[in-house]
């Protein structure tokens, strides 16, 4: 018996013999093994490998957007400098029900904590869209997996960034960059997972996994070479003959987002097809389980004065403290010399 037979009937008896879900068992099959066990059939055509030796700027069933430069040892994104978009994208869609798609990379820049902002790795129907959603356009339609560098959200939150999570979008969702994406988050507002991989000198990786309408995501960011899972959420649904591309965007703040390699592979998984399901290719992306629907607050309103003037403003004040410091001791200095006088 097949492995993905097995591994299909073990889905199906699982919730009447244990409380393990679909999700929580295809990911205890990946967690914890090398990154470098590849499963299922290896596609060429979505996938990138070094060296790039494209003629020019081109690179074999890719396509280049925005300020991408290509190097033997990696394509990057954006250049470590402010205001910069770029962007990959695969020419031909991927007509796999299933599939894995790992990805290795390097983020770096400045060091501190002011760092931004992230890029993201796409699953979507219309590539080489450029726009404000790490580089790629709003009210997209598919999937997308945000490496947010940089914390925009103005109110609580229990993680820290580095942080990675999930969308999925049928064209109708707006990302709200401002707040990181937590109104329209795959499996809610903290599914997802910190993954400090800024500045690292060794690579660093990520497993998108699609099987099963289970999308799992598996990191190594700590150079073990084994993954981590991340993040795990059931009943996606997913079409086929979307395409896959990855994009990166900079702001005030900036860092060099380098794509090393990319390595796709066809799973096998048996299915049973649900009736609106069985042309996959029309199949209408959407998610059972997302962020829950609220309120946005508002971010405090800049203020009028601008840079310069709050900076005058606030000298304006110091000379006025010290000023009245001043005053207080020279007041209470000539108080006491006139006591004295009395005094004798």
């Amino acid at each position: 018996m097949g492995r993905s037979l097995l591994l299909f009937l073990s889905l199906l008896v699982s919730p009447s013999i244990g409380s393990d879900s679909a999700a929580d068992i295809l990911s205890n099959s990946i967690n914890g093994k090398s990154i470098h066990e590849f499963r299922g059939f290896y596609k060429r055509e979505h996938s990138l490998i070094k060296p790039y030796q494209g003629a020019g700027m081109e690179i074999p069933n890719w396509d280049l957007n925005g300020g991408v430069m290509v190097t033997p040892h990696y394509i990057r994104l954006t250049p470590d400098e402010q205001s910069r978009q770029g962007a990959i994208w695969n020419r031909q869609p991927v007509h796999s029900r299933d599939w894995e798609l790992s990805v290795s990379f390097k983020v770096s820049g400045a060091t501190g904590d002011l760092f931004g902002d992230g890029f993201a790795i796409w699953y979507a129907q219309e590539p080489l869209q450029m726009g404000p959603v790490f580089g790629s356009k709003d009210y997209f339609r598919g999937l997308a997996v945000f490496l947010d560098t940089y914390s925009n959200h103005n109110g609580p939150h229990k993680h820290g960034h580095p942080y990675v999570s999930a969308m999925v979008a049928d064209g109708s969702q707006h990302y709200d960059h401002d707040r990181d994406g937590t109104h329209t988050q795959l499996g809610g507002a903290e599914t997802g997972c910190e993954a400090k991989f800024r500045n690292k000198e060794h690579d660093t990786n990520i497993l998108v996994r699609y099987v099963g309408d289970t999308l799992s995501i598996f990191v190594d960011v700590e150079g073990k070479m084994e993954w981590k899972e991340c993040m795990k959420v059931d009943n996606v649904h997913l079409p086929t003959g979307y395409y896959v591309g990855m994009s990166a965007t900079t702001g005030e703040l900036s860092d060099a987002h380098d794509i090393l390699s990319v390595k796709m592979f066809e799973q096998e998984f048996s299915r049973v097809e649900r009736l609106d399901e069985i042309n996959s290719d029309r199949i209408v992306p959407h998610a059972e389980f997302q962020a829950t629907p609220r309120d946005h607050s508002d971010d405090p309103k800049p203020s009028k004065l601008g840079f310069v003037g709050t900076v005058i403003l606030v000298l304006v004040g110091v000379i006025v403290v010290i000023g009245v410091l001043g005053y207080g001791v020279l007041y209470f200095k000539n108080k006491n010399e006139r006591s004295r006088k009395r005094f004798y």
